[in-house]
């Protein structure tokens, strides 16, 4: 597995904190970079003061492997991870060199696999996907906060 890490910039006082990774694609980036989405957070939480809830880490690690394990699965080739947090929320980006789109299949509990997308659209407060002039990115967001009421937030532009 080659990592190459890119830009990794980290502002306070308003500003964004990122980081981003590509990977050669190499089944073994989808624990590399759970691990990244929970360091990341935990550096944003520690040591630049923002709350990061425990479900918050959890779900964006979940979400995290999701997105990149369909990236190896379904578009061999070169992935990309962008982790961003702003105004509350981690932005977490996964680009692949396969312009086909992801099918979001209907609700089938008898269904073996294939939930993955379909975790991640619950789990999250907005979703996208795009198509690049090489491939597609899909972009969720994830609120950092607990609501007080225990819901989810309601679903946003990305």
């Amino acid at each position: 597995m080659q990592q190459t890490t890119g830009d990794e910039e980290r502002k306070v006082g308003g500003s964004t904190l990122s980081a981003s990774v590509a990977y050669d694609g190499d089944s073994s980036c989808i624990g590399d970079a759970r691990h990244l989405a929970v360091s990341f957070l935990t550096a944003v939480r520690s040591v630049h003061g923002v709350p990061v809830s425990e479900r918050a880490l959890g779900v964006t690690q979940l979400v995290v492997s999701e997105l990149v394990a369909n990236a190896v699965k379904y578009a061999p080739g070169s992935v990309a991870l962008d982790l961003q947090v702003d105004d509350g929320a981690v932005r977490v980006s996964v680009w692949d060199g396969d312009p086909v789109l992801p099918d979001v299949a209907a609700t089938d509990p008898e269904r073996l696999g294939g939930h993955g997308l379909e975790i991640t659209l619950a789990l999250s407060q907005a979703y996208q996907v795009r198509r690049e002039p090489v491939g597609k990115r899909v972009t969720v967001l994830i609120a950092l906060a607990d609501d007080p009421n225990g819901s989810m937030a309601a679903r946003t532009a990305v």
